[in-house]
């Protein structure tokens, strides 16, 4: 983990303006959504099953801020112990598979309450051309609300982690941003990170990086901008590297890699035990 310091210097020039794709055209892309046109990242990715998955849990909705609702799959476990966990779909939707792995992390996070969320607000994609449409089409201030939405679900004394992979990744870090001081730790598998010191200020939760070295998207020089930025502005970050292609912890895709993703995810349950 880094050290909590300031680089004053560094620190400037991280403030300097940049926008994300859901406001402006100008500046650098923070978003996975810029990805969605890019047939190289569609053909990385085929069409995952249906699992016909029958969970322990139940979907659920809550009020947003916006004056709508959210929804999530809700796993509940029998004597909770005040910890909540946000699950954070990939650029699928909230699909068969992130039910299954919010069961999975139910079950090793004894008294923990796990909400994967649907920021597709009920959209599932079937193909990489659907899902990219979905992704490119979020509005930010959407998912910021729906996320609003379900941390007051969670209630302000609830101890909150996250974890996502792709889309999800960098929405689990926007997640434990939005949480401020219940932030309690973030997981991020190969997704996008915030590239500004302004966005990541709020950030009060260690965050664990899990990132692949054959990913031709979420590569070296994002993460090594990340880390610069999370030194700078006093964060506590911890990067792990497989030699392994993006999307390797998701068994639906050609991409997986059964002892990369068994690896990362046995380092992603350790960091969650011990701050949950």
């Amino acid at each position: 983990m880094f050290k909590k310091c300031l680089f004053p210097l560094a620190l400037g020039l991280f403030l300097l303006p940049a926008c994300n794709n859901s406001s402006s055209t100008e500046g650098q892309d923070d978003s996975m959504g810029q990805f969605a046109d890019d047939e190289n990242f569609k053909d990385a990715h085929q069409s995952p099953d249906s699992l016909g998955y029958q969970g322990k849990g139940q979907m659920v909705e809550f009020d947003t801020p916006d004056g709508q609702k959210g929804s999530a799959y809700l796993v509940t476990p029998e004597a909770a112990n005040g910890s909540v966990l946000f699950v954070i779909h990939e650029w699928w939707g909230l699909n068969d598979h992130i039910k299954r792995e919010a069961d999975r992390l139910a079950g090793e996070l004894s008294g923990t309450t796990v909400y994967a969320l649907d920021l597709y607000d009920g959209k599932i994609a079937d193909n990489p051309d659907q899902a990219g449409q979905y992704m490119q089409a979020v509005q930010e201030d959407r998912l910021n609300a729906i996320i609003n939405g379900a941390l007051a679900q969670a209630g302000p004394e609830a101890k909150v982690a996250t974890i996502g992979w792709c889309f999800g990744g960098g929405w689990s870090l926007r997640s434990s941003i939005l949480a401020g001081k219940q932030g309690a730790g973030c997981v991020m598998y190969y997704g996008m990170p915030v590239q500004e010191a302004q966005k990541l200020a709020p950030l009060q939760a260690d965050v664990l990086g899990l990132f692949a070295k054959q990913d031709d998207w979420i590569n070296q020089e994002v993460v090594d901008k990340f880390s610069a930025l999370a030194k700078a502005t006093g964060k506590d970050l911890e990067v792990h590297w497989f030699d392994a292609k993006h999307a390797f912890a998701n068994p639906s895709q050609p991409s997986y890699d059964q002892s990369a993703a068994q690896d990362a995810n046995a380092l992603a349950l350790e960091f969650l035990k011990a701050r949950l």
